[in-house]
């Protein structure tokens, strides 16, 4: 029963978020609302309307464990899992302005979650300055896309056109009414979604926390998952990358921010086991894209297959040490005295390698 209730609320929220988006979207560009601002707000935000939905509804409903371990285990998820799988589908071309602008503010955002959490709590204030810096964050977005060429905004316009006149969504009153159906269906399917999640921690006997590092982290992920792949498929391989940066620092600053006001001033506790190792494989993974994006400036086969291995690896410690097994010590031992050094070797040499691009004209 537990199984359906989880999968319904998958169901509500993917479903939820894509009607929010696009009566969201079309009722922007029916009052004229330029697409590209379209593009860079409610489109971009639609993707982690999940994740927002589930962390908010966990910290309301007192499950603190589960509203931390669905963003943190959603980045790691996003850039091992869905940046290794589209980069195993067509190696994934980087543009420049992913390595200088958009990683940085992402580790960024990284870092200052990490200091935020260092006393064991998220306060309401600080849920309130990681929004603040969202909302500065998108404005700078736009105010940046505007600048550029108008090449870069027919992109926008073809992605996004109005609906036509006898669309059935063309109606302000259909499109009012897509935006209410998709915010039920996010709030119904955040509900059914945590309350499953909390069922199944209960029966397997582990906690809250791993139980959103990972089964809730991946679920509420799966707009991200089909974004990507459906973009390395098609060929649109930049927007494959940038999907999943934009985001892991949304999820931080958006998800985080959101359910920190929300908490009514009693703030959001981070579990020890997070503050000790999952944030901190947060920051190393978000760490590892730039030595990673710099390679040729693309994510090869190779290099995607290593972020599914890590995931795999990853996701196999935390069950491990959920079962308090005796093998983890080994397991531990193996993976910090063997594969990362291997990794970082194998990291260095391929920056090492790769031949300076030659310079534009």
């Amino acid at each position: 029963m537990q199984v359906m209730w989880f999968v319904a609320g998958l169901v509500a929220l993917v479903v939820g978020a894509d009607a929010l988006v696009r009566g969201a979207s079309r009722l922007a560009l029916s009052w004229g609302i330029s697409p590209l601002v379209v593009g860079l707000t409610i489109v971009a935000f639609g993707t982690s309307a999940p994740e927002m939905a589930v962390s908010t509804a966990a910290v309301l409903n007192g499950q603190n464990d589960i509203g931390v371990g669905n963003v943190v285990g959603s980045n790691i998820f996003n850039v091992l899992f869905i940046l290794g799988v589209s980069a195993l589908i067509a190696p994934l071309v980087v543009h420049v302005q992913l390595i200088r602008q958009e990683v940085p503010i992402m580790l960024g955002a990284s870092v200052l979650l990490l200091v935020l959490a260092l006393d064991g709590r998220i306060a309401w204030w600080e849920g309130a300055l990681l929004l603040a810096l969202l909302v500065a964050y998108t404005v700078f977005l736009i105010v940046q896309a505007r600048r550029q060429s108008a090449a870069d905004a027919a992109v926008f316009d073809a992605e996004l056109p109005p609906p036509a006149p006898n669309a059935w969504d063309a109606h302000w009153a259909v499109q009012l009414g897509l935006i209410v159906v998709g915010l039920a269906l996010l709030v119904l399917g955040s509900d059914w979604l945590v309350g499953a999640a909390v069922a199944f921690a209960k029966a397997l006997g582990v906690s809250d926390v791993v139980i959103g590092l990972t089964i809730v982290a991946a679920g509420t992920s799966m707009p991200e998952v089909a974004t990507s792949i459906a973009a390395a498929l098609k060929g649109e391989r930049d927007i494959a990358v940038g999907n999943v940066v934009g985001s892991n620092t949304f999820n931080i600053l958006g998800c985080l921010g959101l359910a920190g006001v929300a908490s009514a001033g009693s703030g959001i506790t981070v579990a020890p086991s997070v503050l000790s190792f999952d944030i901190w494989v947060m920051l190393a993974v978000a760490l590892v894209c730039l030595p990673v994006f710099f390679t040729g400036r693309e994510i090869a086969r190779w290099e995607g297959a290593l972020f599914l291995g890590y995931y795999v690896a990853y996701t196999a410690y935390l069950v491990l040490a959920a079962q308090g097994s005796p093998a983890l010590p080994g397991y531990s031992a193996a993976m910090l005295g063997f594969v990362v050094p291997l990794t970082v070797v194998a990291l260095v040499t391929s920056v090492l390698r790769t031949p300076r691009q030659p310079p534009a004209g």
